[in-house]
């Protein structure tokens, strides 16, 4: 049985929904599997690292911990740059500097240079390319907003399929530094993708000022804080959702660096190890296209299937570990597929939630922010499962820890306001709030201009308008 809608949906399912949204989604499906698509990969530069640098696993890890911090850390920067200005030109730039931090990294002689480039250069690339993107594609769609999002974040899964093998095979031709040489040139691609947007901002206008206010300190804040979006600090939903991403986000990578050198640790090839990667990156594909389809149904709410497929995504990364005990390598691909399947329906609902908690007016604010405060997840979830490594010489520990913080996820999400209701909030209530502030602006803004309050008089026609005005001025 579907569930019903809300009065308040009727609005929000005549407004867009595809056109120029599927060149959109396109142009995001190539813009994530460099990002995140390469993200998944480093696991295979990892095995190189540690042999060459002759470094610990911890230490390694915090190379890709770095850059996915400095990705979530500078999402709200994106989002504020692509409210004011023009989120084409942002993603343009974050396509060059992904590109350049790999061709830096390739001219690399210790760990720190790695910090750098890979981490911070090509990280600052990745946040200000993958925030906008995903913020115009969800501008584009209403009804089928899931299916869009999981097939623009299919890449993912499809990149981790192809790149897994590929990069294999280039550091076996050209080493680790021609690869990575390779990889900043595949990095590029992003930028003709970034032309593809529309020249509109993402977001609503700011408040227009007078010329006398636009200079103050009050004002500069103010436009700052409309930008970020910073009012969904103070909103108990908001800050839920976000702790319960950032628990997801702690678990979440530590597969993607740590599975390959597991799988060498248990005795299996470097070919046999990056296909098992290839293999979770498949069933990742179907899983995020399942999840988005059936999402799109209406069913259930979204936030419900959310958790389901966090809680399953954490068993089946326990298992991960569990299932090569005894060097059996059909149980580890059985436990990579499904995990796989369960992490990509998992990523496909984390960004569709969002517009049910804070709107489509705040989506592009609210994206920046949930990156910057899962930041601290992404930042130690990989060096900690380094760090349990090099303590208990297996990574049996590391693998349960990771999935411990998913599970974890799931119950922070069942306190959300109206979880266990069978349908959302309708928008009236998730707005009240907001509407309040626009009413106190408002009040606020005639009490320090008076005089649109005599010009609003002259030209009043009806009684009612009369009374309105009245009324404010006893305020």
């Amino acid at each position: 049985m579907s569930k019903p809608k809300a009065a308040g949906q009727t609005e929000a399912a005549e407004g867009p929904d595809g056109g120029w949204g599927w060149i959109l989604v396109a142009a995001t499906f190539v813009c994530t599997s460099l990002v995140y698509g390469l993200v998944r990969s480093m696991g295979i530069f990892f095995v190189e690292f540690v042999q060459y640098f002759e470094e610990s696993a911890q230490a390694i890890s915090w190379i890709t911990s770095i850059g996915v911090a400095t990705l979530q850390f500078i999402s709200p920067v994106a989002a504020a740059l692509s409210n004011a200005y023009n989120a084409r030109v942002v993603v343009i730039i974050g396509g060059f500097l992904a590109g350049l931090g790999f061709i830096l990294a390739s001219q690399a002689t210790c760990l720190p240079h790695l910090y750098i480039s890979m981490g911070v250069i090509s990280g600052l690339g990745w946040g200000l390319v993958f925030t906008p993107m995903l913020a115009t594609v969800m501008a584009s769609f209403t009804r089928r907003l899931s299916l869009a999002v999981g097939l623009a974040l299919c890449s993912v899964g499809l990149s981790a399929f192809a790149f897994n093998p590929l990069f294999q095979l280039l550091v076996e031709t050209f080493a680790w530094r021609g690869a990575l040489l390779i990889v900043g040139g595949l990095s590029f691609n992003i930028i003709p993708c970034g032309a593809l947007i529309h020249t509109q901002k993402t977001s609503k206008a700011p408040v227009k000022v007078d010329s006398k206010r636009r200079s103050s300190c009050s004002a500069v804040l103010q436009r700052i804080s409309s930008y970020l979006e910073l009012s969904l600090l103070c909103e108990r939903p908001f800050l839920t959702y976000t702790l319960a991403v950032t628990l997801i986000n702690v678990g979440f990578f530590v597969p993607y660096v740590h599975l390959v050198a597991h799988s060498h640790h248990v005795g299996f090839s470097e070919y046999q190890a990056a296909f098992i990667m290839s293999a979770g990156g498949a069933a990742d594909i179907l899983g995020r296209i399942v999840s988005g389809w059936f999402a799109d149904l209406g069913h259930f709410r979204l936030i419900h299937l959310m958790t389901l497929w966090t809680s399953f995504t954490g068993i089946f990364m326990m298992l991960l570990p569990v299932s090569s005990i005894y060097s059996s390598y059909p149980a580890l691909m059985v436990m990579s597929l499904l995990y796989g399947f369960t992490s990509g329906a998992l990523t496909s609902l984390v960004f569709s939630v969002m517009p049910k908690i804070v709107g489509l007016k705040r989506l592009t604010g609210a994206l920046g922010l949930l990156h910057l405060l899962e930041s601290g997840g992404g930042l130690v979830g990989v060096p900690l499962a380094g760090w349990l490594r090099d303590m208990t010489g297996s990574y049996t520990a590391s693998f349960v820890a990771a999935g411990s913080f998913l599970i974890l996820s799931s119950f922070m999400m069942a306190t959300l306001p109206h979880y266990f209701s069978c349908t959302d909030p309708p928008p009236s209530q998730r707005r009240r709030a907001n509407d309040k502030d626009k009413g106190l602006q408002t009040e606020l803004g005639l009490m320090m201009h008076p005089s649109s309050i005599i010009e609003t008089a002259d030209h009043s026609e009806t009684p009612s308008q009369t009374a309105a005005t009245s009324n404010l001025n006893c305020r």
